[in-house]
């Protein structure tokens, strides 16, 4: 494709942030991107293929031809990858293919399972009620990101890694950096530096320790071993402090604005909070906050939605629109948390599916059952349009929600 065709193309992501925190696509945008495969440009003036039907979808993400590996020639990039040394790269396993990924996945798999995320609910469960003992006694108005949503994902990733939780300004600016996808490169490389020296620094602090966290741990148990290099660790302690307080964080915020406006919601909940868990995944599927979809490579040609993706080719599975297929939900485009949710790919599918959502989907659970029990009179004191969001990140949210009880 010539690059004067290629300006022809849509734009991937859309720039329109005027259509609200709920709605994907305006009309034009979605005439023009909600199709099954759609050819389309990116900021980079690269261009890929849009993936955007459930089965698609699914098809790719666990397709062994299409790699996650960012610095492969011709990976669909929504912004210009900083230059990375060989330590830089290590340990970042989300965007590692095969026995690679494999290796450092299996070193984490049995810290999220099931079983184990139930024994940190008493953690999550007096994380939400000191954060919102606090809340009641500032008293309104107040901002629901910032004293809320915000603060309890990160402060249980703090102490499950064992990240002190009073340096958060510092680690939730740079995480924003990290996903913003208009950061200038340099201050992109910049701040991930400074993230990685600071992990590796209390990393380096932990050898001699006693403690139980996740870093500790894997310092007697991996490192000290020679199975996991500090560098190796870094990273993936770096992809899960990011990862587990970001995603969770604008989850909730937009779950508690989705359900303050449309009334009885809350109340429903607090009357029965074994609703919660349907709840969830249907504010899962419908919210979506990874927009941007997951990029992927094609290493062979190919075949997706009935489209030809050759070797060397983009594509971008759009979890957010797949997740609004009306083949598969039934009222996809509306919110109903009474609609089986089940199938929803709101944490990626395949080998490189979110190995914490377990953890999130217990937050989320345990923040939006309590903020319904405890502030029986909430209330948004703004409407969707006129919300701040987030719209130039990789993982969506409000950047305020004020509140008042």
């Amino acid at each position: 494709m010539t690059a004067t065709a290629a300006t022809d193309l849509p734009l991937w992501p859309p720039t329109n942030p005027d259509h609200g925190p709920f709605a994907l696509l305006d009309e034009q945008e979605r005439g023009r991107l909600d199709k099954p495969v759609t050819r389309v440009r990116l900021p980079t003036g690269a261009t890929a293929w849009l993936v955007t039907r459930h089965a698609d979808v699914r098809q790719l993400l666990r397709h062994p031809a299409f790699s996650a590996n960012f610095e492969k020639p011709g990976f669909p990039l929504l912004r210009p990858l900083p230059p990375q040394s060989e330590l830089e790269r290590q340990g970042g396993f989300i965007r590692m293919d095969g026995d690679a990924h494999t290796r450092l996945r299996r070193m984490l798999t049995a810290e999220f399972m099931i079983k184990n995320v139930r024994r940190v609910e008493p953690l999550i469960q007096q994380t939400v009620d000191e954060a919102l003992d606090a809340l009641q006694a500032a008293g309104p108005p107040a901002d629901l990101v910032e004293a809320f949503a915000l603060p309890v994902p990160s402060m249980v990733i703090c102490h499950l890694l064992g990240v002190p939780y009073a340096d958060h300004g510092f680690f939730q600016a740079r995480s924003r950096t990290l996903l913003d996808r208009t950061a200038p490169v340099e201050r992109v490389r910049t701040e991930v530096g400074e993230l990685r020296a600071y992990l590796r620094e209390l990393a380096l602090a932990r050898h001699a320790d006693a403690a139980t966290d996740l870093i500790s741990r894997l310092v007697r148990d991996r490192v000290a071993t020679g199975e996991l290099s500090v560098d190796e660790l870094v990273g993936m302690a770096l992809l899960l402090l990011v990862a587990g307080h970001e995603t969770t964080a604008n989850m909730i915020g937009l779950s508690a604005l989705l359900l303050l406006r449309e009334p009885g919601r809350l109340d429903a909940l607090r009357e029965d909070p074994d609703r919660a868990p349907a709840l969830v995944e249907e504010l899962l599927r419908y919210l979506s906050v990874v927009r941007t979809g997951l990029p992927r490579l094609a290493v062979d040609d190919v075949e997706i939605g009935g489209r030809l993706i050759r070797a060397g080719e983009g594509a971008i599975a759009v979890l957010s629109l797949a997740n609004r297929d009306p083949e598969v939900f039934g009222t996809a485009d509306e919110f109903d948390p009474y609609q089986q949710a089940h199938q929803h790919l709101a944490f990626g599918f395949g080998v490189h599916q979110c190995i914490g959502q377990p953890l999130a989907r217990a937050e989320l659970r345990i923040a939006l059952v309590e903020l319904a029990r405890r502030f029986p009179g909430l209330r948004t004191t703004a409407t969707p349009e006129q919300l701040s969001t987030r719209d130039t990140s990789v993982v969506f949210g409000l950047n305020r929600l004020p509140v008042t009880w």
